[in-house]
């Protein structure tokens, strides 16, 4: 049932889950936040293990992406923004600046996350980055044994979906504070590695087109799970 991953995504406006996220950085509370898009939900519907982590009340789901919008609309459902990992890292960067709080980055290519952490050095020197560890480490059970003894207020795993989130579920419980979140691809962008796309892209919400057209090889990817996911919700429809 598409509705039960719906029930579950994130629906007030951006800057309210702005807010939320500084206040949650300010209380060091902990929370587990997941950007859901068509492809995450089909994977959902393959993979247990995810689909129980996207289910879990206490996760965090935001949508990223306009399929997840149109989705949300054929099934009469109140959300109308996306909330894209890109943009939730960048307010990240920013509240954590300005709080001289903690971070650490997993995942990337080596070059690609020590670029990430040569911009953050430059661009905001308020923040602690206690460690940066690239996603080809063999035994990343272990970087993770590092992350719990450092505490950071922040944990940025980008691992691509779904492997990133059940490395957080796995490990979660043993944190008393901090945010995580599994941002994919983000780094290659945040660090300029790839540029994002074009402001019009981002305007209009077709970012993914702009992905499509300078990597190609997603294509496949991309039809595969989104001709799924609206075969799913035109099941649904009222």
């Amino acid at each position: 049932m598409m509705r039960e991953y719906f029930d579950r995504i994130y629906s007030k406006p951006r800057e309210t889950f702005y807010e939320e996220l500084k206040y949650w950085l300010k209380n060091n509370e902990k929370k587990f936040i997941v950007t859901a898009n068509p492809e995450t939900l089909m994977i959902a519907e393959e993979n247990s293990e995810f689909k129980n982590i996207i289910l879990n009340k206490n996760v965090v789901i935001v949508p990223d992406g306009i399929g997840i919008i149109k989705g949300a609309k054929i099934l009469k459902y109140d959300i109308n923004e996306t909330i894209t990992g890109i943009d939730i890292c960048n307010k990240l960067f920013e509240y954590l600046n300005s709080m001289n709080k903690t971070l650490f980055l997993l995942g990337a290519k080596k070059e690609v996350v020590e670029k990430l952490r040569q911009v953050l050095n430059d661009n905001y020197p308020n923040i602690q980055i206690l460690g940066s560890v690239d996603g080809y480490v063999e035994n990343k059970d272990e970087v993770f044994e590092e992350i719990k003894e450092k505490k950071p207020d922040v944990c940025l795993v980008a691992l691509g979906i779904p492997r990133q989130e059940l490395l957080i579920s796995k490990h979660i419980k043993d944190f008393d504070k901090g945010i995580f979140i599994g941002v994919g691809g983000s780094f290659d962008v945040l660090s300029g590695s790839k540029k994002r796309a074009p402001k019009i892209f981002i305007k209009l919400k077709i970012e993914w087109l702009y992905r499509i057209v300078r990597e190609p090889k997603r294509l496949k990817r991309f039809f595969k799970s989104n001709i799924r996911y609206i075969g799913k919700i035109r099941k649904e429809k009222i």
